[in-house]
């Protein structure tokens, strides 16, 4: 169970980003209802689950090598720390979102949406970096080797983000434009305090691992 909890919310610290993907699943929502902005959301899970496990295989080729299993636990630990930071930023001053659709694309088919959200995630360059840097320093702390638990972990990865996505249609269908900045300033708290536990646990993994 502790493998999927730790996907669970490692996945739920990059939802948690309101990148052009959530914006376009809020965008979705606010102008053509719940299925439409949940199939971009379904899209991009996939994307992330497909950047997830290339981090994975990545990973174990490159922790063979002693010293950049040190770079990806310091390095780690202090990227995990500056996202704290900046969601605290955002926290106090959160960004401006544009929710409204362009008139053409309102009456996009709903087949079209899932594609759109797949290809959002794949470009998306926060998510790049995200698992550049952030992910891959905490699946390769996670230490899940068997089957098992790697099954477990990515399991708990994409649940996450298919929860997220039907959350954010839900409110996004259902009044996301009034939310607001108070929207935004949930979703920086929430997402600092989750950076920051992985900021920790990458930190103690790395030091029993390492030292």
């Amino acid at each position: 169970m502790s493998w999927f909890l730790s996907g669970f919310f490692l996945s739920l610290s990059l939802c948690l980003d309101l990148g052009i993907v959530n914006v376009a699943i809020l965008r979705a929502g606010v102008a053509r209802g719940l299925l439409p902005s949940f199939l971009i959301g379904v899209g991009s899970s996939i994307g992330d689950l497909v950047y997830a496990l290339l981090s994975m295989a990545g990973i174990s080729l490159l922790l063979e090598n002693r010293i950049i299993r040190w770079v990806l636990w310091l390095g780690g630990t202090v990227v995990l720390l500056y996202m704290t930071w900046n969601m605290l930023k955002e926290f106090r001053k959160p960004k401006t979102i544009e929710l409204q659709e362009e008139e053409e694309q309102v009456g996009t088919r709903n087949w079209k949406d899932f594609s759109s959200g797949l290809g959002l995630a794949l470009a998306s360059p926060s998510a790049i970096l995200w698992f550049a840097t952030i992910g891959g320093s905490v699946i390769a702390s996670s230490g899940a080797e068997s089957s098992a638990a790697l099954l477990m972990f990515f399991g708990g990865f994409f649940s996450a983000s298919i929860a997220w996505s039907l959350f954010m249609a839900g409110v996004s269908s259902q009044g996301g434009k009034w939310l607001g900045q108070r929207l935004v300033r949930g979703f920086s708290f929430v997402s600092a305090l989750l950076f920051l536990y992985f900021a920790g646990k990458v930190f103690v993994d790395g030091y029993y691992t390492l030292l």
